[in-house]
């Protein structure tokens, strides 16, 4: 296996930290739009860096990225980078007849008039509409391997296919209790994505309804996590997860909780308020004459870099699936969950823990697809494959999993 990383931030320069320790593929290069990087991921493996590569690429580029991969003779591409670019990078991989990974979808669009009722453009719309052509080519895009979406996917798998007869009810439910020292607001996850998918219509999926919309932040419910995290506030936030689920598991309901507390909240808010969450770009003067600028990014140049707060980070984080249902004829209710204390990540692997979870995972997903474990051709999520082998892997890095009778 040759893989082609697109993107070296926080969560691309931990998957070169988890992949240089497996020995399942021949190389990886490292392609950002900064080339400094990309050389700064692949300089800091050291000694376990021969089989990576530094490279530099415009990922909404299809044509450079594809053409990347074929001089590179790479057979997979994983996307790292933050959803404006899957498209362009999902075509650039059919293009070059590889298969494709990300964790992160392509983007949504609202209702134009009932936003808050009905789905417009659902996450991953863009890619599912192209499925029958990866089906007859017979490639596969694998989406949403993250951990949110994607291992919160595989527990879902995991509970149709060991743990009940009969799902009511599946629950993504995602806390913290992670500070980060000399900073009153300071996401540990990229800005850019965090208010795309907070501020979005959240979507709900229901068996006799489909899916339907909610207004942001609604059906608020304190959730206990496991492992000292406690109790904490999750609202209903938009992700793939309720997208993804109901296309190969059965349930009667799915839905996406996220705890972000009322500071956190009021934040998001306040930048709608603003118009500081939009995208396109506004005219500001600037020293040279006037200057075209999105406002999401100017909030996300004026915040740190989520990282580097490692070292200045404190707590857990906790991604999990909440399941309701019957077993042997008997109500069974659990939660499957994945925490990372953040002291353990810095010191094994010198990167914070949201970004050190959400990337161990694509990389166990390309080790069981480089040996054969899972297998397919189309658009598929991470529900279309069998559980088992992917959670035993993942606890033999060195991650383990767990399980809570409710």
């Amino acid at each position: 296996m040759r893989v082609l990383l697109v993107g070296a931030g926080g969560v691309g320069t931990a998957i070169t930290r988890i992949a240089a320790r497996r020995p399942f593929f021949e190389a990886m290069v490292v392609a950002d739009h900064d080339p400094t990087r990309a050389e700064t991921a692949v300089a800091a493996l050291g000694d376990d860096g021969a089989r990576f590569l530094a490279e530099r690429v415009d990922a909404g580029d299809e044509a450079a990225v594809a053409a990347l991969m074929v001089r590179h003779r790479c057979d997979v591409l994983l996307n790292a980078t933050d959803p404006r670019f899957v498209m362009p990078l999902f075509l650039a991989a059919r293009t070059a007849d590889a298969t494709y990974v990300d964790m992160a979808m392509s983007l949504s669009r609202p209702h134009t008039e009932r936003p808050y009722e009905e789905c417009g453009v659902k996450l991953g719309d863009e890619q599912f509409t192209r499925a029958p052509e990866w089906e007859m080519a017979g490639a596969l895009a694998l989406v949403g391997m993250g951990v949110e979406p994607g291992l919160s996917d595989v527990f879902a798998r995991h509970a149709a296919d060991e743990l009940f007869d009969e799902i009511e009810e599946i629950g993504v439910r995602d806390g913290a209790n992670l500070t980060v020292d000399g900073y009153e607001f300071a996401p540990s996850f990229s800005i850019w994505t965090t208010i795309e998918e907070c501020l979005n219509p959240p979507v709900v999926y229901e068996a006799d309804r489909g899916w339907f919309t909610t207004e942001p932040f609604s059906e608020p419910e304190v959730f206990d996590f496991p492992e000292g995290i406690g109790p904490v506030e999750c609202v209903n936030v938009e992700h793939e997860e309720v997208l993804l689920v109901p296309r190969w598991v059965d349930a009667r309901r799915v839905t996406f909780k996220y705890g972000l507390g009322e500071e956190f909240i009021r934040t998001l808010r306040t930048l709608h308020l603003l118009g500081l969450d939009r995208t396109d770009p506004v005219t500001v003067p600037g020293l040279a004459g006037p200057v075209s600028v999105s406002p999401r990014d100017v909030v996300a140049a004026c915040l740190p870099d989520p990282a580097t707060l490692g070292e200045r980070m404190h707590g857990k984080t906790c991604a999990g699936t909440w399941v309701r249902g019957v077993k042997d004829g008997r109500p069974r209710e659990v939660y499957l969950y994945h925490v990372v204390d953040n002291q353990w990540s810095m010191a094994e692997y010198g990167c914070q823990a949201v970004v050190w979870q959400t990337a161990v995972n694509p990389v166990v997903a390309l080790e069981l697809l480089a040996t054969g474990a899972w297998t397919g051709a189309g658009v598929l999520g991470p529900e279309a494959f069998p559980a088992r082998p992917f959670l035993d892997l993942l606890t033999a890095y060195g991650s383990p999993w767990g399980m809570r009778e409710q």
